[in-house]
């Protein structure tokens, strides 16, 4: 069958059902001594290939058959929810995914999975999405990989959208790779910038690469989907606009039983969201010691903001990695960033050069972190930030 995901030679098939016993989800049957597949069941998990001894079964990408990219459309958002509510990381793709669909002139789209989250279309479509492409199951009341990733990828494989972004979170960095595997495409993880190239249509996808110290455009030109994941707080929303028409798609799926089970759901004790604060007092290396942050914490607390750190504080045990600002932390935008003896490596930087207004202390001049700040003030820390505490203990 030419639109099979996989191809089964006759020739090769001895009927020893290997591939029956591998599939996990009942995709294959005997006809005589032949297996036969039956295509709507199908996965591409590839488990019949890997099982069958005898070379008898390909994937039909591999046997040659092409991608008509053509049938490939339109821009998607995947909605990351919890407990019924929409993360603040969708609203942020919805806005840069607008701007992407109307570059491209095609339509945005958003797919959310999950428990009683049909209410929730209307705020995407206030968000920019042309059309909510809602699943709306128990079994995915609560986020479980293999569950996910089958809800997603059948979506997918039924509507073909040119490009899928979603959210590089602990939800979206432990399923989508595996979208992007069952859909046989590539994926770009952690991009900092997406934009459209207008003579081919691609989607360029922008990410830091060797630790940092460049930054990689990637494209996808013979696959579809073009797959990417975003870290929060890399784009900002946009307003909301409640007059905005779209267009709602409730999806009635079978989905394959989850394999894990959740038997417990504990908040972090720490109770530290630094991607969510407004204000970050952070520190680096010229901090010198770990006691000498909690000058840090003080004028945090004044600005009614949270503590941050770089890596270099994570790394000498001076913090915990809660409160890591950076590629390998957390990405940041609040609306006041004050950076007290941080240099300004890249890896930093793409962490948190989104932030409203910078202000940078450094004894360093020639600091990098001056590059991206909007108040610099070369001085000793040490000076500076206890003034700060005295004025704004005095103002208060």
């Amino acid at each position: 069958m030419a639109d099979a995901p996989i191809i089964i030679d006759p020739e090769k098939c001895k009927g020893c059902k290997l591939c029956i016993k591998a599939c996990p989800f009942d995709a294959l049957y005997m006809e005589g001594k032949l297996a036969v597949l039956k295509p709507e069941e199908c996965r591409a998990c590839g488990s019949c290939v890997d099982a069958c001894k005898f070379k008898a079964i390909t994937a039909a990408e591999s046997a040659g058959a092409k991608v008509d990219l053509s049938a490939y459309k339109g821009v998607w958002v995947f909605v990351e929810q919890r407990q019924g509510k929409v993360q603040e990381v969708a609203y942020e793709l919805l806005a840069t995914g607008r701007r992407l669909a109307d570059d491209r002139g095609s339509e945005l789209a958003a797919v959310i999975l999950g428990h009683n989250v049909t209410d929730a279309a209307a705020s995407l479509v206030a968000a920019g999405a042309d059309k909510v492409y809602v699943v709306d199951q128990p079994v995915l009341a609560e986020y479980e990989a293999n569950v996910y990733t089958d809800a997603l990828s059948q979506v997918i494989a039924k509507y073909k959208p040119e490009v899928v972004l979603a959210g590089a979170t602990a939800i979206g960095r432990a399923f989508f790779a595996k979208v992007a595997v069952r859909s046989r495409t590539g994926l770009t993880a952690d991009c900092t910038m997406l934009s459209v190239d207008k003579e081919t249509g691609l989607l360029h996808q922008t990410r830091p690469a060797f630790g940092g110290n460049i930054m990689a455009t990637i494209m996808t030109p013979n696959h579809r989907p073009q797959m990417a994941t975003v870290r929060p707080k890399v784009f900002k929303t946009a307003p909301p606009d409640p007059a905005r028409k779209g267009e709602t798609l409730i999806e009635a799926l079978k989905l394959v039983a989850p394999s894990t089970k959740i038997v417990r759901t504990e908040r972090d004790a720490s109770g530290v969201n630094i991607a969510e604060a407004e204000v970050i007092v952070a520190g680096g290396r010229g901090m010198k010691k770990g006691e000498n942050l909690e000058m840090l914490k003080k004028l945090a607390k004044l600005l009614g903001g949270e503590m941050g750190v770089s890596r270099a504080c994570v790394d000498a045990g001076w913090c915990s990695v809660a409160h890591q600002v950076g590629q390998t932390g957390k990405t940041v935008c609040p609306k006041l960033y004050l950076a007290f003896g941080i240099s300004g490596a890249i890896q930093h930087l793409e962490g948190m050069r989104a932030s409203d207004t910078i202000i940078a202390v450094n004894r360093d001049a020639n600091a990098p972190i001056f590059g991206v700040a909007d108040l610099g003030i070369v001085g000793d820390l040490f000076d500076i930030a206890p003034r700060l505490i005295s004025a704004l203990e005095a103002a208060k």
